[in-house]
């Protein structure tokens, strides 16, 4: 019950709603600037190690440092990945949802922000009714028009704890966007590099048929001229063939990627193109070496660590909300306005109304209600610090496997670099002889076979390093920072032009 709906004369009532709502207001204002209940946050300590291992086992002379302030994949000097990093950024449909939820999450910290403030009423009303009372029949009007106001003050901090946790909620989703929009960009890079791999690829079985069509021309003409027998012939025939039907295939591992970047960039597979690159733009794409970095940098540079210490955050911050429901809520209310039988007579000083109130509420038995919320906000804050160590765990493995791929890599290809040197000399040296007589031909498509092998493989550890990188750099954070989340917002991360996914420190 409002502690002043008791009858007072006006007088008296005008003397005591000062006083009295003062106090009221002052004893909630102050009780307000109290700390609010549950823990403040601080992060859990982990065991950071103070270098990569697989950082130290290999160490460029001349490392490349990415521009930071340029978008990360502009390192690669190809004007169509550009071009495609672009439009995936503009149009992929999953960055669209992820900025939909980061919208989202601002309007649930705005809304539990609201609650800082009193809330604010107009009422207006009309009525004729007709009653009976003690046998005497009255038929009358009543009209009113009024204002009304409501406050619980936060004394015990749960709307501050509520705010804290939706705008930890709301840096959250802005790190997952970033997330987002991180992982689309790499995984177009990475099919990207696939698909000029595979060209890379096309291009040598396009020179192998067009050799073996010339070796089968060769042992044809031979075979006329009773030179050499026919499994010769069958032989060259069943090598172009087998050539050409591998190169069918990898047409269709193109054709797949190229769909798959389609998607990534919002447009229909049906009504997009990736045109080859020819040789000279093909030999531009260099792989990067990409430094790492500290460790401990990793914290801020990845965008899933971010988002799991802020998700962490607002755990703790809803400890202090179910915590706070322990404590009574104090309500200040008050209402003024005009109240009479006539309209003409409704804005008289004798038809002004008011009332002040002041309500103190506290729940004593609920079952265990508001103990089981606070156990399960704990049981929550718990969970997502374990989710956190998980996360940074996972992310300082993705480093360390990628250095340690790039690294493998690196002596793979300079192998390999030497088998293709001499299975192409072998290659030479056997068809010479061939042609001379002094070999079988079954040496040349032995020497040829191997020759193609060790040249596609090659191609194949090309891309698979041009991969590698990308995916290097996206363990790395791609250049995005922590201190991006202070600056985001629903417009500017919709392009990269504004707030893109870089690498470099």
């Amino acid at each position: 019950m409002n502690l002043f709906d008791a009858p007072l004369r006006p007088l008296r009532l005008r003397r005591l709603r000062s006083p009295l709502l003062l106090t009221a207001v002052a004893v909630a204002a102050l009780l307000s600037g109290c700390a609010a209940v549950g823990p403040d946050y601080a992060r859990p300590p982990l065991d950071l190690p103070l270098a990569y291992k697989e950082n130290a086992g290999w160490k460029p002379a001349t490392p490349q440092l990415i521009d930071a302030s340029q978008p990360w994949w502009e390192v690669y000097h190809d004007a169509t990945l550009n071009a495609l990093m672009a439009q995936a950024n503009r149009a992929n449909q999953n960055i669209q949802q992820s900025e939909a939820v980061y919208r989202e999450a601002q309007a649930i910290a705005a809304a539990a922000r609201a609650n800082f403030f009193p809330t604010l009423g107009a009422n207006a009303g009309a009525t004729r009714a007709r009653t009976n009372s003690s046998g005497a029949v009255k038929l009358g009007d009543d009209y009113s028009l009024g204002l009304s106001a409501s406050w619980e003050p936060d004394v015990w901090g749960s709307v501050r704890r509520a705010v804290e946790a939706g705008d930890a909620g709301t840096q959250a989703s802005a790190a997952d966007l970033a997330g987002a929009r991180l992982s689309i960009q790499s995984t177009l890079a990475q099919d990207y590099m696939q698909v000029r791999a595979l060209d890379l690829q096309k291009k040598l079985y396009a020179a192998s048929i067009d050799a073996y069509a010339k070796s089968l021309a060769l042992t044809q003409h031979q075979y006329a001229a009773g030179v050499v027998l026919r499994s010769d012939v069958a032989l060259a025939q069943s090598q172009l063939a087998q050539a050409q039907a591998q190169a069918v295939d990898l047409q269709a591992q193109r054709t797949q990627l190229e769909h798959a970047i389609a998607v990534l960039t919002g447009q229909s597979p049906s009504r997009f193109t990736l045109a080859a690159l020819d040789d000279q733009g093909t030999a531009q794409m260099a792989v990067p070496v990409v430094p790492p970095g500290l460790p401990s940098t990793l914290l801020e540079r990845r965008p899933d660590i971010a988002g799991a210490e802020q998700r962490m955050r607002a755990a703790n911050a809803n400890i202090g909300v179910a915590q706070a429901a322990f404590y009574p809520q104090i309500m200040l209310s008050a209402s003024g306005g005009f109240s009479s039988a006539t309209i003409g007579a409704l804005f008289n000083t004798p038809s002004r109304i008011f009332s002040l109130g002041a309500a103190l509420a506290q729940t004593i038995f609920d079952g265990g209600l508001r103990r089981a919320h606070s156990d399960q906000a704990i049981a929550t804050y718990d969970a997502s610090v374990a989710q956190y160590k998980q996360t940074v765990l996972a992310g300082f493995q993705q480093v360390e496997d990628n250095l340690a791929t790039l690294r493998l890599l690196d002596e793979e290809a300079a192998y390999q670099a030497k088998a293709v040197e001499a299975s192409q000399l072998s290659e030479r040296l056997a068809l010479s002889q061939y042609r001379a007589g002094t070999a079988t031909y079954l040496g040349v498509v032995t020497a040829q076979n191997l020759s193609l092998t060790n040249q596609r493989t090659a191609a194949q550890l090309r891309g698979r390093q041009l991969v590698a990188s990308v995916a290097l750099i996206a363990a790395t954070g791609g250049g995005w920072n922590a201190t991006d989340l202070a600056t985001s917002s629903p417009s500017s991360s919709s392009t990269a032009s504004k707030t893109p996914a870089r690498a470099g420190s």
